[in-house]
């Protein structure tokens, strides 16, 4: 008995389409890292990139459990002496609750080329619109919601 390896091109991808209206933004960031990743389908190889793309919508409506708003930090470096900026996830989801959520997914993913180019087919909006209709996503229910 052989195993089954993926070939680049071999592969169709899907459109997913992600609604995160009232979901904690770790389980909405892991659910989409699967999906990114290929992993729920049986044919995933992991140094392949078969490539399904992700459309989340709703990203303003994102839930923080716990006191994670006020406590979590968001912080960047740009590599100068004193170029340390922080940043509360309060004003973040309130500003950029879309970058918020990238910044999660990211994180979630290889740190080669696999996981740049995974990263690049995740499409986040703050509102319930997005410009994708003609590709025609598979709307996917998340697990975990609290509403």
């Amino acid at each position: 008995m052989k195993t089954y390896m993926a070939k680049p091109g071999q592969v169709q991808s899907s459109w997913y389409i992600v609604d995160a209206a009232g979901i904690p933004l770790g389980r909405v960031a892991t659910q989409v890292a699967t999906l990114l990743r290929s992993k729920h389908r049986p044919e995933y190889t992991p140094h392949v990139d078969i490539g399904d793309s992700v459309v989340v919508v709703n990203s303003d409506k994102l839930v923080l459990t716990g006191n994670k708003l006020e406590q979590k930090i968001h912080y960047t470096h740009s590599g100068y002496p004193g170029g340390l900026k922080s940043t509360k996830y309060a004003i973040m989801m309130e500003k950029k609750s879309d970058e918020a959520l990238k910044l999660a997914v990211k994180g979630m993913l290889a740190k080669n080329s696999i996981g740049r180019k995974q990263i690049k087919r995740l499409k986040v909006y703050k509102d319930g619109t997005h410009p994708h209709e003609a590709q025609k996503p598979v709307a996917v229910k998340l697990k975990g919601g609290r509403i």
